[in-house]
């Protein structure tokens, strides 16, 4: 505790003593630190998944057959996967974490009447804290002493202006929430922007505004992903069915052929081609290049899970501060009294006209020479832009300060230089300006109307004056001056460019955007109507504090903006879309923001400007800081599941003429076709098919016109199963139908067997082709390229070219030779399928609502 000097100030403070007795009995100013799991108890948490346990039974299964490919994939995509719940199950850890972080600054502390430099963890309730401009307030305090003290609460509240602060006599119950002039509070983690004071420390840790967030961010449970649970209750189903199956098997063989241990072993390898490991296989790679893909639109993914539920966003709420606009004040408008106006977004810089030159002028000489409140740094860069000649230099001189005062809102700078007169500039609200300079009647009604104007827009207004004075001594009070009104500026945080054409694209997608700010409704409507959202209704944040859930959730079906909200309001707004069924995107950067984007469905953070704490409770991340970006990410989202319930119907279709296949022999006592190294090669089409094929298939042409589909309803419904079992029916005929034929032309076993394989293989391939799109004819679906398409079709056509040619293969698969016109029935069966089910497309997707 270095730096000990005489307090300029008679507060003694705490003792050495009494603070070290209130650490001890309080603990450190940070936040609980959590019971953190151990890894191993992770995983075994993460074992006891039933999609994972399928992956490992399924490795060990194939390990104990003697095949280790199948067995060393399984196990590796298993390992990957408690890799990443791992990861995601210390997600919250390192929120807390980024906190904690945030929360403990250096703090200037007065202790046995000297000022003493100490970690902001040591700060305890009942410490004097020395302030001053560009501190960050190391716990929540009341300020006993203070001037012109402004602080940045943008962390808390999302609004980017700063408040003004005032000395309090005594603490009342309850400290009021952040935001709002006039205060004697002070909060941890917000930033002094201008003037100094001293303040009382009441809260510490848990117990401050920012520990209350991060409590309500631990209370907060993610909900399961729906596709996961979906994929879990499939593959119980194929499971049972498969075991089933394979069961049925095992008693068909050893009752028409004896033989039980040859009945197992056939039992055995029936299930292990109707196993469903590509369920869970094809989800996992679906979701790892998901995230690849989108993290090439320049948005991060953090959660695995936020990518299935991207393309089923019913509802976008987005923040207003650093979300819609850019976090940034700037001169909007500067208008005279005149009536003539000048907004530098109009024209091109520097161009001004010269009669907005002393308004600029006066408002950069009114504000401090390095700046650090947004609103003086927006004059600064006017000046820099639009009257770069414009040079008040070190021979300016700052002879004396007047700030703002709770009865006058206005502050006034004198400055002198050699051989010149002093030059006084004013700024201020409107009304106080007005004040000084004594307007009165028909100018001050004038003035009133300009500021409603300007205010309408949802900018801030402030008046500028110049002031004069007679004799050389300086006043003690800013209305000794002569002061003139120079007009009027208009200041905003503006809107991100893209924005418009963002909030058009999700609502032409059917999705509803929804801005939630804690700003004042005049102003959040302005920047709704000017962002293009749909303004039928407001609801602030008092209306909120009274409403009951059920009429909460009312509410928020009608409302399209929400002003004046608090954190945990925010929470609520999420709640309740979620009760009404809505899938929920939530956009944010600000500490205020990170419960409700681990609440939602998709939580999503801006990376450039955003807090650690956002993105740490966001499961995506908007790299470039893009509201354009959530629309390219919807659209892969949309065109993910696409793929993924393409990928699904042909891992459905596909198991359908194998499992037939497997039945017909032991049904009807008809030759064994297939054995385990048959199944393994149909696997070798089968898996990079499913899960390589259809992922990289393009966006289908409506993808961005159709509405977000049910939330409720099951990837796998019942219009799929249908077509996927019409699918599979009508593969398995056909080559049932070549198998029979054959046997009854007296072909021999060998031939038989690798003719029907045959037929299988160039069935899969139709199948491929007719599930590669939902609504795109077969033309138009091979005029799409697709490189892993031709990869694969490649390495089939060389695998059925191998065994026939390579003796050794040939006498492993048991193949007889083929004749022309077998290869002539394969492809005709083939051919057949594909066109039968193209033209069965129009039907499907009529019932299907496609």
């Amino acid at each position: 505790m270095a730096n000990q000097t005489p307090s300029p100030t008679s507060i003694r403070g705490l003792s050495e003593a009494e603070a070290q007795a209130r650490l001890a009995a309080e603990g450190f100013n940070e936040l609980p630190r959590a019971d953190r799991r151990t890894p191993f108890r992770i995983v075994a948490e993460v074992l006891r998944e039933p999609m994972l346990a399928l992956l490992l039974v399924a490795g060990g299964v194939y390990f104990l057959l003697g095949d280790l490919r199948e067995a060393l994939i399984l196990i590796a995509f298993a390992s990957l996967s408690v890799a990443i719940t791992v990861v995601q199950e210390s997600r919250t850890e390192r929120v807390l974490e980024a906190l904690r972080d945030l929360t403990s600054p250096r703090a200037l502390v007065i202790r046995d009447g000297e000022e003493r430099r100490i970690a902001g963890r040591e700060v305890v309730r009942g410490d004097f804290i020395v302030l001053a401009e560009g501190d960050r307030v190391p716990a929540d305090a009341r300020i006993v002493q203070g001037h012109d003290i402004q602080a940045d609460e943008s962390l808390l509240t999302g609004e980017s202006v700063p408040v003004r602060k005032v000395a309090g006599a005594a603490s009342p119950a309850r400290a009021p929430r952040p935001g709002g002039d006039d205060q004697p509070f002070v909060y941890s983690g917000s930033l002094l922007v201008r003037g100094r004071g001293i303040a009382e420390v009441t809260a510490i840790g848990a117990a401050s505004e920012i520990g209350r967030i991060g409590q309500s961010l631990r209370a907060v449970d993610l909900e399961p992903p729906r596709l996961q649970a979906q994929t879990r209750r499939m593959v119980r189903v194929f499971g049972m069915v498969g075991g089933g199956v394979s069961l049925l098997a095992v008693f068909l063989y050893g009752a028409l052929r004896g033989g039980w241990l040859d009945a197992v072993l056939a039992g055995i390898a029936l299930g292990m081609s109707m196993l469903p490991e590509e369920f869970p296989v094809v989800l996992t790679v679906f979701m790892a290049m998901g995230a690849w893909r989108i993290s090439q639109a320049r948005v991060l993914t953090r959660r695995a899970a936020a990518i299935e539920t991207l393309g089923s966003a019913t509802v976008l709420c987005t923040d207003k501060t650093g979300t819609l606009t850019q976090n940034r004040m700037t001169i909007a408008e500067l208008r005279l009294m005149s009536g003539h106006i000048f907004r530098p977004s109009e024209t091109a810089a520097p161009a001004m006209p010269e009669r907005f030159h002393a308004l600029a002028e006066f408002g950069v000489l009114s504000s401090a020479r390095q700046p650090t409140d947004p609103m003086e740094k927006a004059f600064h860069a006017l000046r820099t832009e639009r009257l770069p000649h414009l040079n008040h230099g070190a021979d300016w001189t700052l002879a004396k300060e007047y700030g703002l005062r709770n009865d006058l809102l206005a502050m006034t700078h004198v400055w002198t230089r050699p051989g010149a007169e002093r030059v006084i500039a004013a700024k201020g609200a409107p009304e106080a300006v007005a004040e000084l300079c004594h307007l009165q009647g028909a100018q001050r009604a004038a003035l009133n109307e300009a500021v409603d104007e300007v205010a309408a827009k949802g900018m801030r207004v402030l008046a500028v004056a110049r002031g004069s004075l007679k004799g050389t001594a300086l006043p003690e009070s800013q209305h000794d001056f002569d002061f003139e009104l120079l007009g009027l500026v208009g200041l905003a945080d503006p809107l991100r460019p893209g924005v418009p054409g963002a909030v058009a694209a999700c609502r032409s997608a059917g999705i509803k955007v929804v801005m939630i700010t804690g700003d004042y409704p005049a102003t959040a409507r302005a920047i709704a109507s000017e962002a293009g959202l749909e303004v039928r209704d407001i609801l602030s944040g008092d209306e909120i504090a009274v409403l009951g859930d059920a009429d909460m959730a009312a509410r928020v079906l009608t409302v399209s903006v929400f002003a004046r909200t608090m954190p945990e309001q925010k929470l609520r707004i999420v709640g309740a879309l979620k009760a009404n069924g809505e899938i929920v995107a939530m956009t944010g950067d600000g500490v205020n923001d990170a419960p409700s984007l681990k609440a939602a469905h998709i939580g999503i953070a801006m990376g450039g400007r955003g807090t650690d704490v956002a993105r740490e409770a966001s499961s995506i991340v908007l790299l470039d800081d893009d509201f354009g970006s959530i629309v390219k990410a919807v659209q892969l989202g949309r065109r993910i599941y696409d793929n993924l319930k393409k990928a699904m119907g042909f891992i459905f279709a596909v198991h359908v003429p194998i499992a037939g296949l497997a039945l017909l022999p032991l049904s009807f006592g008809l030759p064994i076709l297939f054995g385990p190294v048959h199944i393994a090669l149909l696997e070798m089409v089968i898996d990079p098919v499913c899960s390589l094929v259809f992922e990289a298939e393009r966006d289908e042409e409506d993808i961005m016109r159709r509405k977000p589909r049910d939330p409720g309803a099951p990837m796998f419904g019942a219009s799929l199963i249908v077509w996927s079992l019409l699918q599979g029916v009508a593969a398995f005929v056909l080559v049932a139908g070549i198998y029979v034929t054959a046997l009854n032309h007296g072909m021999p076993a060998a031939e038989v067997r690798a003719l029907t394989f045959f037929s299988l293989v160039l069935n899969i391939v139709a199948l491929i082709f007719v599930n590669r799109s939902f609504s795109a004819s077969v033309v138009a679906a091979v005029a799409r390229p697709n490189r892993a398409l031709l990869i694969v079709l490649l390495a089939v056509a060389f695998m059925l070219s191998i065994t026939l040619v390579w003796p050794w293969a040939t006498s492993l698969l048991r193949f007889g030779p083929l004749h022309p016109n077998d290869l002539a029935a394969s492809l005709g069966a083939g051919a057949l399928l594909l066109l039968g089910l193209e033209a069965a497309k129009p039907l499907w997707r009529r019932f299907h609502g496609a």
